[in-house]
């Protein structure tokens, strides 16, 4: 075998792919840096660059990567679907006895079936072992179960995680397909807010889709935590936290303490109220700080006022259930508030502690306020309600970074190789999960995040639902270009969240866009999690767009995504735009425009053939070869788009608030930062740049118009 032989023998024990296909079909085959380097970050330590090992020592890593699994005792975790004979094989020392029982989450103990294994005894470090399998009984209820194994010599426990065959929850959506709106909350303001969005303004979206669109959810923005304080990072989708909630989408009036507030405090509140009200109207980006800043002054105040006993012990609760992830989420605010200078102390352990407490308070205030926007979603007659969207992964400097710090893999950064959205490839900077330190943890973190999440949502949205799958993991600092896919047990991470979501009575979307085997789609279905269409992104197999009747079923189909701007901008070519003057294309600008201009034409003509224009200034229109200004009126075009969506057979339609005011400008440019583009700092607009308020959404011309052509 040559070196290279043995490296790739190596990295595909590990998991991780020594070749691919990239976004255009072409075969790469992996550097031996990014390989070795990517091992390195697995806790494989075999060196590389002027350390890198010779073929000696990778013989010798796979011998013992191999050695390691055969000593094992029990494997890492076992997920198994209900009502399969899951087999699965334990390690003992040759010719001992092995007893392996399950401890159901009720506490009963029943014996695991064995099963015949020939698989011969080897001898490792002296000693000789063996290997036998065992299978699980068919009738063992959904849950958190636990293995045991007992032989002479050896114990050993793992979780053992019973999951449904299939989601339910789509099903009721397939045969009676609705529709819903997607926004991002800090983007939609009312005369109330201050500056920005919130999660009161969030239960009024959800009531004013719902009476004025007839939306039964609302697909939002990640909600996840943010840093302790100013400055915080305005992307949803690189969080500090994901299993915790942001605070600055906290309705300071809403609080209940707020009546408690003294003369004094309760003016320094009311000149915030009024200083911030008067952002509202402002087309201007959102600057999250300034508002932050003067949300946590008052918060501060209002965890000091002492609350009513029924508050107080629903405090208290709320900290139990969360238990001791809350904790380390609260202990890890508390230390940076303290180390920064930001909390002034004379007792800095005493400070310690009221600080802690400070931030699961804040946690607790958020719980309120996204269940009482849920409650109000629901009571509008949405029958999903609020849906969740959950994000890739976290911020390196986080506090999942820091408190999940086991179970992940800092030396190495998730993104993107090149593609559509990206010639030069994303490095979205977050460590990835380690996948075998994260099955030794029994996917407890994974679990426990997801439990938070589908708490208040009736639904919820996975981005990247491909990192199940694989992800791209990039060696810290280095180009996007360098990186490689690193396998997951999609079967456990698929499961998992099909188990939790069940127990919520929830559905799961998997954002299924971007580069990966088409296999995986089929993996999603069988477990019914809806996959995402995108009118722009979709082609027919017989050529061109897709045909109406061609989308898929189970799915959440929409004309746009946050990840494009508005379908108004996008008609207008500002996507193409937007990217020369970034400088992000590898290619001919014109070239890229003429592509883009064919192609669009080519989608409209599709829609224009089902009639989905009819009524409008766009009937009977043709569109092959028109140049962009000569299409005719934007908001036509827009409502029959969605007309088209809406017609579709997938079980669920969604409209982008933003399409609904014909707003213009993109919410969020992928691969660039904010000091190119001011990312997810756009409020909402109409097509004239002119601001939309809440109060004003209803009555506004071109949201009756999109909303009517939405309609299901």
């Amino acid at each position: 075998m040559t070196y290279r032989d043995e490296l790739k023998n190596l990295a595909e024990a590990h998991r991780v792919a020594t070749s691919y296909y990239s976004a255009t079909g072409e075969y790469v085959e992996v550097s031996e840096d990014t390989l070795l380097k990517t091992l390195n970050a697995l806790g494989v330590n075999v060196g590389f660059g002027e350390n890198a090992p010779t073929e000696d020592a990778l013989r010798a890593a796979i011998q013992e990567h191999y050695e390691a699994e055969f000593t094992r005792g029990l494997p890492p975790c076992v997920v198994a679907v209900q009502g399969d004979q899951h087999v699965f094989s334990v390690h003992v020392h040759d010719g001992s006895p092995a007893q392996v029982t399950i401890e159901l989450e009720s506490g009963e103990i029943i014996p695991a079936i064995q099963v015949e294994n020939c698989t011969p005894s080897r001898e490792i470090n002296g000693v000789i072992w063996g290997e036998a399998s065992f299978a699980t009984p068919t009738d063992l209820p959904l849950g958190w179960h636990t293995l045991h194994l007992v032989t002479e010599g050896l114990t050993s426990s793992c979780q053992l995680v019973i999951t449904p065959s299939r989601l339910s929850t789509a099903d009721p959506l397939v045969a009676h397909p609705v529709t819903g709106v997607m926004a991002q909350i800090y983007s939609v303001r009312s005369r109330d807010s201050w500056g920005m969005g919130d999660f009161h303004d969030l239960g009024t979206i959800a009531e004013t889709t719902a009476h004025g669109a007839g939306a039964q959810f609302l697909l939002i923005n990640p909600l996840h935590a943010g840093e302790p304080f100013a400055p915080i990072e305005a992307s949803p989708y690189l969080p500090t936290s994901r299993r915790f909630i942001n605070p600055l989408y906290i309705r300071i009036e809403d609080i209940e303490e707020v009546a408690g507030l003294n003369s004094e405090d309760q003016a320094q509140l009311e000149e915030f109220a009024t200083r911030f009200k008067a952002l509202n109207t402002s087309p201007d980006t959102i600057d999250r700080n300034p508002i932050f800043d003067a949300k946590l002054t008052i918060l501060h105040k209002l965890f000091h006022i002492t609350r009513s006993p029924e508050r107080e012990h629903a405090f208290r609760e709320y900290c139990d259930r969360e238990g001791s992830g809350l904790d380390a989420f609260a202990t890890w605010c508390a230390e940076r508030t303290i180390a920064s200078g930001v909390m002034e102390h004379d007792n800095e352990s005493a400070d310690m502690a009221e600080a802690t407490d400070f931030y699961r308070w804040l946690q607790w205030i958020c719980d309120q306020q996204l269940g009482a926007a849920q409650a109000r979603a629901k009571q509008a007659g949405m029958t999903i309600g609020i849906m969740a969207d959950l994000a890739v992964g976290v911020h390196p400097g986080g506090a999942d970074a820091s408190t999940l710090a086991p179970y992940m893999a800092p030396s190495a950064s998730v993104g993107a190789p090149p593609d559509g959205y990206n010639q030069y490839g994303q490095d979205w900077s977050q460590p990835p999960w380690h996948p075998v330190k994260l099955a030794e943890a029994g996917y407890a973190p994974w679990r426990d995040m997801l439990r938070t999440v589908l708490r208040h949502s009736g639904g919820i949205r996975v981005d990247h639902v491909l990192g199940l799958f694989r992800l791209w993991w990039i060696p810290r600092m280095q180009n996007p270009t360098t990186g490689t896919y690193v396998q997951y047990d999609y079967n456990a991470l698929i499961g998992i969240l099909v188990l939790e979501a069940e127990r919520a009575g929830a559905v799961v979307i998997g954002e299924d866009l971007g580069t990966f085997e088409p296999w995986v789609q089929d993996v999603l279905a069988a477990r019914g999690i809806m996959g995402t269409s995108v009118l722009w992104f979709e082609g027919s197999p017989h050529g061109g767009p897709r045909h109406q009747g061609e989308y898929r079923q189970l799915s959440l189909t929409s004309v746009t995504t946050h990840d494009l701007p508005p379908t108004a901008g996008m008609l207008q070519g500002e996507h193409i735009a937007l990217r020369e003057r970034l400088g992000l294309f590898t290619r001919d600008v014109a070239e890229e425009d003429a592509g883009d201009l064919h192609w669009q034409n080519e989608i409209l003509q599709r829609i224009a053939d089902t009639g989905s224009f009819h009524n409008t200034s766009i009937e009977g229109r043709h569109f092959h070869g028109a140049p962009r200004h000569e299409r005719g009126d934007a908001l036509d075009l827009i409502a029959g788009m969605h007309r088209f969506v809406a017609g579709t057979p997938s079980a669920l339609a969604c409209t982008s608030l933003v399409d609904m005011v014909g707003d213009i400008r993109a919410q969020n440019q992928p691969g660039t930062s904010n000091d190119q583009y001011p990312n997810w700092c756009i409020p909402l607009c109409d097509i004239h740049g002119k601001p939309v308020l809440l109060e004003d959404l209803e009555q506004h011309p071109a949201f009756q118009k999109i909303a009517e052509a939405g309609r299901r």
